[in-house]
């Protein structure tokens, strides 16, 4: 019996719906991979090279990427916090790792 409060889709439609699922599913898969490199690094680096680097400490930088990493697996209806959180993790890749990483080539 088909439920008639459902509306079914047209035959085109549902394709549709499934490449934008799927689309969903990489980009989020992307942003995980973005957050774990993100943190990786953050725990690479010691604490007296953050200190060297005139950035946040170690510590600081690791509990906001494992936060959004945990945010990002844990399913919370807030994109904004996420969206923050990602926003940390490229502001971490674009400023405070080169800066690090410009220690050591020294």
């Amino acid at each position: 019996m088909r439920d008639v409060f459902l509306p079914q889709l047209p035959p085109g439609l549902e394709l549709g719906w499934k490449i934008e699922a799927w689309i969903f599913v990489i980009v989020g898969f992307v942003l995980l991979v973005v957050k774990v490199f993100a943190l990786v690094s953050a725990l690479l680096y010691s604490n007296e090279s953050y200190n060297a680097a005139d950035k946040l400490n170690k510590v600081t930088w690791c509990a906001i990427l494992g936060v959004g990493l945990l945010l990002h697996l844990v399913p919370v209806p807030l994109p904004f916090v996420n969206l923050a959180m990602l926003i940390a993790a490229l502001v971490y890749l674009a400023d405070v790792r080169p800066a690090l990483a410009g220690l050591r080539r020294r």
